[in-house]
């Protein structure tokens, strides 16, 4: 029988092997100051409340007279599905579109960005739009 300090020892040094050690690169990276900027992704539901769900020719549209006017400089579109727990407390499925927009961070990239939120929420009768907003390192 082995006795229960030496268990103990023995349990201890083998746990020892499974000790988190940090990843050798686990700092954030150093970003030139003109090389930072802000990453946004919004994610825009597509099914309305009642009634048809959002046709393609209305997003293009809305990407076309909205999001392109303010953000000239590029962006990126993606299909998703979306999944989130609604305001009446039931869980809402829909297929979304998510709009990635990498931009400076200034009062006028913020007030475009939140002009398209309620633009979207408004003409399409949605409850939100998720806005995500990260620091990234960006070079052409």
């Amino acid at each position: 029988m082995i006795r229960p300090l030496t268990l103990s020892l023995t349990l201890a040094l083998l746990l020892s092997g499974c000790a988190r050690t940090p990843y050798p690169h686990s700092e954030p990276a150093r970003c030139a100051a003109d090389s930072a900027m802000t990453q946004t992704t919004l994610y825009f539901g597509l099914n309305r409340p009642s009634g048809p769900g959002i046709t393609p020719q209305e997003w293009q549209q809305f990407v076309d007279r909205d999001v392109t006017p303010r953000f000239r400089d590029g962006l990126t579109v993606f299909d998703a599905r979306g999944q989130w727990l609604g305001k009446d407390g039931t869980v809402a499925r829909e297929p979304s579109k998510a709009l990635m927009l990498i931009h400076t961070q200034d009062a006028n990239s913020e007030a475009a960005i939140e002009a398209l939120r309620g633009i979207y929420t408004s003409r399409f009768a949605q409850e939100s739009v998720m806005r995500v907003d990260q620091p990234v390192c960006v070079k052409f």
